[in-house]
């Protein structure tokens, strides 16, 4: 099977932030940064929370109002960027790349993304995307998503970052897709780390999936208020994983490397 991207990474919020200290996981980010080469790239969330503390350090309080997401999102997508650039390999370019639904729910504006994405790999340089949460506004958003599925047997809302990963693994058929968390994986028991699941994997496309749904009932629950937890992974990477990508859900501990190697304890989807 021939792949047109090497690894697709996404690491969430939770996982690069130092809550104690109210700041960004420099030694997270500088680690994960330096592992990026052209062939990879990285779905890059915490932009908003990023934006917030950078602000409430500057002015000691809030934002308020209802425009605040979209004000912190403004703020901290520069601030990630900025720390990306910091430590990525300086021989490679590093490029921004902020999308919305509507980019994979068009197939014109699904093509032009990824031309954008395998340029990227051609031309020496390493993608950071993100969702665009500052031009993007919820009400909107919801009338969109609402048009979208009348008549339509699917539609990719992509606001959870986990989708938007998943769905960019599947557009440039990408060999690997590593979901980054604060967590070692999928359990069968969230409150007993001993029952982590190594592995969920299928003889053909169907059978995984038939798997991967099996293990959905076990999870419940998220790891911020907000976010969707492991049952909308393991729904969101289905796709991806039915077409051959492995998939690894890990902790953002470890290496990408450690990960794609097996040195390191995580849930692994795939086709044997």
């Amino acid at each position: 099977m021939t792949f047109d991207y090497e690894l697709v990474g996404k690491i969430g919020s939770m996982a690069l932030i130092d809550r104690e200290d109210g700041i960004i996981d420099y030694t997270r980010v500088a680690r994960l940064a330096r592992e990026l080469r052209p062939g990879f790239f990285l779905v890059a969330t915490a932009a908003t929370e990023i934006g917030r503390l950078d602000d409430l350090q500057r002015t000691g309080k809030e934002l308020s109002g209802e425009h605040a997401k979209t004000d912190y999102a403004a703020q901290g997508q520069a601030i990630l960027m900025q720390t990306y650039r910091q430590f990525v390999d300086p021989r490679y370019s590093l490029r921004q790349v902020l999308v919305e639904h509507h980019h994979f729910n068009d197939e014109k504006k699904s093509e032009h993304i990824k031309g954008l994405l395998l340029r990227c790999r051609e031309q020496n340089a390493v993608p950071i995307v993100n969702y665009n949460d500052a031009v993007s506004s919820e009400e909107n958003r919801r009338l969109e998503i609402t048009a979208l599925s009348d008549g339509r047997r699917r539609v990719f809302e992509c606001v959870d970052n986990d989708e938007t990963a998943a769905r960019i693994a599947c557009l440039v058929h990408a060999r690997s897709l590593v979901i980054l968390t604060s967590v070692d994986g999928i359990y069968t028991d969230p409150d007993d780390p001993a029952t982590l699941v190594r592995e969920i994997a299928g003889k053909d496309a169907y059978e995984l999936v038939e798997n991967i749904e099996l293990h959905k009932r076990y999870c419940e629950g998220a790891s911020r208020a907000g976010a969707n937890g492991a049952k909308a992974k393991l729904e969101y990477v289905k796709d991806a994983a039915a077409q051959g990508t492995t998939v690894y859900i890990a902790n953002a501990k470890y290496t990408l490397a450690s990960v794609l190697s097996g040195e390191t304890p995580c849930t692994k989807i795939c086709i044997r």
